[in-house]
């Protein structure tokens, strides 16, 4: 069947590296953001940095420690905007694979040989809302890349108007993301260890069964 055919067929070698790599940045996105928020949130650190001075015998304003706690968060989010570029450039390759790729391996040829299957079987049915899944991903990853070049070059005067809604998308598209994440892999793992056994590790090797 249709499905059996992609699950289990090997992948290309740029297909598996694009695929780890932005498994990787994405990591790193979402490492950055918890980090931010949790070990090195400004507010948290201004009373550690206030003892820490303290103990050399010096002293500290509430403000002045505001400011140093501050720049561990700037370095972090510089680190996060980076890596947004690594993805945004790697949605840029998606894209150009995609328009030039051959029509049978297109994402929308896909999703029309699964609507067009004429027996809607279980498996046939995963596979379609596998592709539609696809869809929804490359739309938010398409939607993050985008608000957060805004964000990035927030300096430039005439993307003013539109840096608080971007920040705005960008935030909240972050938990779609995470919906994503755990939705992806815990059904890549349950079909690992159930129907399409493998199916990891051929994201690896490439090799097929």
């Amino acid at each position: 069947m249709i499905s059996s055919t992609f699950f289990l067929a090997p992948k290309p070698l740029s297909v598996r590296i694009w695929h780890w790599l932005t498994v990787i940045l994405m990591m790193g996105t979402i490492t950055t953001v918890l980090l931010n928020s949790t070990l090195f949130k400004t507010r948290n650190n201004i009373a550690m940095v206030q003892a820490q001075v303290k103990s050399e015998g010096g002293s500290i304003t509430e403000k002045q420690a505001k400011s140093v706690a501050h720049e561990y968060n700037d370095k972090l989010w510089m680190v996060h905007k980076y890596i947004g570029f690594g993805l945004s450039f790697l949605l840029l390759c998606r894209i150009v694979a995609e328009v030039t790729m051959s029509k049978e391996k297109k994402l929308r040829t896909r999703i029309q040989q699964a609507i067009n299957i004429p027996v809607k079987s279980r498996e046939s049915k995963h596979y379609l809302w596998v592709q539609y899944g696809y869809v929804v991903f490359y739309l938010m990853l398409m939607m993050m890349a985008l608000t957060g070049l805004v964000l990035a070059f927030e300096d430039w005067q005439w993307l003013d108007a539109v840096h608080k809604p971007a920040k705005q998308i960008h935030g909240f598209l972050q938990y779609g993301f995470y919906t994503y994440a755990v939705l992806h892999i815990a059904g890549t793992i349950r079909a690992d260890v159930t129907t399409y056994g493998g199916i990891i590790s051929r994201m690896i090797n490439g090799k097929s069964l």
